[in-house]
């Protein structure tokens, strides 16, 4: 059946059909649903959960259980119930890793200070490789450098200045973290491979 024919049908006659094997049909479904599934999640969603996400894992759910769905009843209850327990699942897991987080990021963090503390050398090894890579770079990156990181200025007044876009500006700074970060990298494998 061609899909503008499974549109003029019930939402019923289209999961019949899927039922049956047509599962062109169950497009209509989605296209049906999916603007009121996803305007309940991001009411109902708590900050950080993907409500485009949530809203397809509840159709696909659906749709693999459709042989549990008793036609005549109310689909969009049922559809919305399956997204409900999908959210749920979704918050308890997003609940979960912040949990660990919480718990665990403050002694990890700990023992990176206990290790620096024990290598002080390393931070005098970086901010000597970072003096030197930053020597390299053209008086127009380091002015980009200097304006962000000395001057502390915000990225739109460093655009105003160098008549460029924000974005513009953030990919520019972009490249040139890449770049020291591969001109230290480079210097310090150099400067442990001399020591071994």
């Amino acid at each position: 059946m061609p899909e503008k024919e499974y549109s003029q049908i019930s939402t019923d006659d289209c999961l019949r059909l899927v039922l049956q094997g047509e599962r062109d049909a169950f497009e209509v479904v989605v296209r049906r649903h999916e603007r009121s599934l996803r305007s309940w999640l991001a009411v109902h969603a708590p900050p950080g959960v993907d409500v485009d996400d949530i809203a397809q894992q509840a159709f696909v759910a659906v749709f693999s259980r459709l042989d549990e769905y008793e036609l005549g009843s109310n689909f969009a209850a049922w559809l919305f119930t399956v997204a409900r327990y999908q959210l749920k699942t979704e918050t308890t897991r997003l609940r979960r890793v912040a949990d660990y987080h919480t718990r665990y990021a403050p002694q990890l963090l700990q023992r990176e200070l206990e290790r620096i503390e024990q290598e002080p050398e390393i931070w005098v090894d970086l901010a000597e490789s970072l003096k030197q890579c930053l020597e390299t770079l053209s008086d127009r990156l380091r002015q980009f450098i200097d304006w962000r990181y000395r001057e502390e200025i915000p990225l739109e007044e460093m655009a105003n200045r160098s008549g460029r876009s924000v974005a513009a500006i953030k990919k520019q700074l972009w490249k040139i973290r890449q770049k020291l970060q591969h001109c230290i990298e480079k210097r310090i494998a150099a400067t442990q491979g001399g020591a071994s």
